[in-house]
């Protein structure tokens, strides 16, 4: 599979609307890095697209996105079916430039079926704890995936960005190390 191509797994038909979770990936949870198969292996669909921010290779080998806090639709809770449902409410999200030096950024959008089961341990890789300190928060925006706006979850570094030494990357990140 190309990495422009889009994967159809596990489908089926069955899958409720209010069970998909939809989530942005940039960084080593797409599909040929270190983590895609581990985390990513039941997921629904993945598909090209991306979001507004700013992108960074951290030195500690992976990367790190910024948001623009007035994009953030949703923040995340411990709870993902809750997680889910938010995101079947927002109706189609408004996906234009923001102000400033933002990117786009290109990562691809992963579909779950089952977030009770899929999104915690992804939450744990990316070190998200709700109700205390993490190293990414997990935010709602809007993501632009077949040319259509549509809303979906993303790790937001910028908790950890002032404190972690890195370099801006401009669109995509490909796990290239510093030279």
């Amino acid at each position: 599979m190309n990495i422009g191509d889009t994967a159809k797994l596990n489908t089926n038909p069955e899958d409720s609307p209010e069970t998909i979770l939809r989530l942005f990936v940039y960084g080593t949870l797409k599909r040929g890095y270190w983590n895609h198969q581990r985390f990513c292996a039941q997921a629904r669909s993945i598909e090209p697209a991306v979001v507004w921010g700013r992108l960074y290779h951290l030195h500690a080998g992976f990367p790190a996105i910024e948001v623009p806090e007035r994009l953030i639709l949703a923040r995340g809770t411990d709870d993902p079916l809750a997680d889910a449902r938010i995101q079947q409410e927002i109706d189609t999200p408004r996906f234009g430039r923001p102000t400033g030096d933002w990117d786009l950024i290109h990562g691809e959008l992963v579909t779950f079926t089952d977030p009770q089961r899929d999104l915690p341990p992804i939450d744990q890789l990316e070190g998200f704890r709700p109700c205390g300190h993490s190293m990414y928060q997990r935010v709602m925006v809007a993501v632009l995936v077949n040319r259509k706006p549509c809303a979906a979850w993303i790790y937001d570094g910028s908790p950890i960005r002032p404190s972690l030494s890195g370099r801006r990357t401009e669109g995509i990140w490909t796990g290239t190390s510093f030279g």
